[in-house]
């Protein structure tokens, strides 16, 4: 039997890398959470007798029990020899008695083998119970399995499933879930667009903040006039940022000003009092910068008040999401926009984010047009747009996945 271990982002990736190494004939012996995705121990050639054997089922007897011992069945002690007080040999024994065995290697390597037998056993368990629970609760097992489809997170989708089967109404529970799933989402009646005010758009590089700088302009300016608004850019670091928003703003007939450390800033923010909106268009910095909030303290000027929006783009992986919305949050987030909703192949993952930071969603993005792509955040839109991405993928999760995530819930079930 060759055993061998894989690590992914997800299960889903996890089980296309064993059948793309070891084909469709490999046997998945455990799978478990870890930091940054999920491990799998897949084998080929497995063999039964030798899990039997290694879980000391049909344990051997006689000469064979004699061979087959713990290293901690044997004597841990041995007799002093003859030679006692001499000068060591090459013969003299590893250790006497005044001296402890070394047995802290020993029970490391028993306690990893313990471990890993028990997640060999749980796969199957697992397996067997999303088995079960398709048959003693079907509408349960399929509504799970279609809000896994839409990309939840299997924590949500526990959740609402539970939720929206309790009272045992008609149908299925579909409409009830994605009612649900609307409920929670959380979004906001901003202002910004009413009201003005001071505007920094945060986030890492590449998630369209600058676009989005210019479809809030533009749109403003519809409203209020361009004469209202200030364009502000504090990005020192890539080459030719400045030119994007300042071909922005002559397109807008809006001036830049351009402020590279936080006295600068201020300047530029008292010389733009008159002004009802000041958008503030920052460096794209990287979630795991260690240098995020020496980056980003230009922003604290003060006196005045500047609402940071996270732009969060459609097309980041669900655990970067959640690693960028809790760090870019160590410098205050008022709300969020979400761009290149056009570009996603799956929301649901990102719907799962919000919902579990409860970061407010003021506008949404979905395309580069100044300033038609661009529209207030609506949860029932949210969650239609995902199912829409659901249908057009057309791809439903792994049965192995389903089983990972629910094969453990038959006995706490609800319904």
């Amino acid at each position: 039997m060759k055993m061998k271990r894989y690590f992914a982002p997800d299960m889903r990736q996890a089980i296309r890398k064993v059948r793309e190494d070891q084909g469709p004939d490999a046997v998945i012996l455990s799978n478990r959470r870890v930091d940054g995705g999920v491990e799998i121990i897949a084998a080929v050639d497995y063999d039964q007798a030798l899990v039997n054997r290694a879980l000391g089922i049909g344990e051997p007897t006689g000469a064979s029990r004699k061979a087959a011992a713990s290293p901690f069945e044997q004597p841990l002690r041995k007799e002093v020899p003859e030679t006692a007080g001499k000068a060591p040999t090459d013969a003299a024994p590893r250790y006497s008695v005044d001296k402890e065995p070394p047995v802290a290697a020993p029970m490391e390597r028993l306690e990893r083998e313990i471990r890993e037998l028990k997640e060999i056993l749980h796969s199957p368990l697992l397996q067997f119970g999303w088995g079960e629970m398709r048959k003693v609760q079907p509408l349960r097992a399929n509504l799970l399995k279609r809000l896994m489809a839409l990309g939840l997170a299997p924590g949500l989708a526990r959740e609402i499933a539970d939720q929206a089967l309790v009272g045992g109404g008609a149908g299925d529970g579909w409409a009830e879930a994605l009612k649900m799933l609307a409920g929670m989402l959380p979004v906001t009646e901003d202002d910004l667009l009413s009201n003005g005010g001071v505007i920094a758009l945060v986030g890492p590089t590449g998630v369209g903040k600058t676009t989005t700088v210019a479809k809030l302009a533009a749109r403003f300016a519809l409203r209020h006039g361009r004469r209202h608004i200030a364009l502000v850019t504090t990005d020192s670091y890539r080459i030719g940022a400045h030119e994007q928003l300042r071909t922005y703003g002559r397109i807008l007939g809006i001036p830049v000003q351009t402020a590279g450390d936080r006295d600068e800033l201020q300047a530029v923010l008292n010389h733009a009092r008159d002004r009802k909106l000041v958008l503030i268009d920052t460096a794209g910095v990287s979630q795991r910068d260690l240098h995020l909030m020496e980056r980003l303290s230009t922003l604290n000027v003060g006196e005045q008040r500047i609402r940071n929006y996270l732009v969060l783009s459609a097309t980041g992986q669900t655990a970067l999401q959640r690693e960028v919305i809790r760090n870019f949050r160590r410098i205050g987030l008022h709300n969020c926009i979400l761009t290149k909703l056009d570009e996603a192949g799956s929301l649901g993952g990102l719907l799962s984010v919000l919902v579990e930071h409860q970061l407010p969603a003021a506008f949404v993005g979905d395309g580069q047009q100044v300033p038609d792509d661009l529209h207030p955040a609506r949860a029932e839109k949210l969650v239609q747009h995902a199912v829409t991405l659901m249908q057009r993928m057309e791809e439903a999760p792994e049965e192995e996945a389903l089983a990972f995530n629910f094969g453990g819930l038959l006995a706490n079930a609800h319904a």
